[in-house]
């Protein structure tokens, strides 16, 4: 299972679908190809009464700017330590819960492919910038619940190990857009 947000810094993006708490620094991880999830990493508290084996809280951020010099913008896609709680804690299980984080990653690639992509015209650029953050973000939400679905959160063992391979795939089909701008 997963919870998801989106965070801007940008005032005027006015489509929150999700939960949007900030995530601070230390109680977080940025997203890494090569740093996955341990279980140590889930400090939060599971709730009383879920049948949820475990939870993780991740979400994509960004902060933009623009004017008459064109365009800027930072990117963070994270996991909250805090809010991410397991109850049962198994290699399968936390393979399922690394996968909502990737999930999680290849819609912060779309974001920045989306800003890569963008013909700035500073007109129009709050109303578009706002249309493919909504989009990029309802696929993320849509797809977060999809996997969940599919694979019965992660009881079905044969979706689950095509959900893995997918998300493998599309990771690596939007590679070109993994090195995003982050704020240091």
């Amino acid at each position: 299972m997963t919870i998801f947000y989106g965070m801007v810094s940008y005032a005027l993006l006015s489509f929150f679908l999700f939960l949007t708490v900030p995530v601070q620094q230390e109680s977080s991880i940025d997203w890494s190809a090569s740093r996955k999830l341990t279980w140590d990493d889930f400090r939060g508290t599971p709730p009383r009464n879920t049948g949820n084996a475990a939870l993780t809280h991740s979400g994509i951020s960004f902060d933009i700017g623009f004017g008459s010099n064109g365009l800027s913008y930072f990117i963070s896609c994270r996991f909250d330590k805090t809010r991410s709680w397991g109850r049962v804690k198994s290699s399968h299980v936390l393979q399922h819960e690394q996968a909502h984080f990737d999930i999680t990653e290849i819609h912060a690639r779309k974001l920045h492919r989306a800003f890569r992509n963008y013909r700035y015209d500073e007109k129009t650029v709050e109303k578009e910038i706002n249309e493919f953050y909504e989009k990029i973000i309802q696929e993320h939400h849509d797809m977060q619940v999809l996997y969940d679905n599919e694979t019965d959160h992660s009881l079905n063992e044969k979706a689950q190990a095509a959900w893995l391979k997918k998300i493998s795939s599309e990771l690596k089909n939007l590679e070109a857009y993994a090195n995003y701008p982050r704020k240091k």
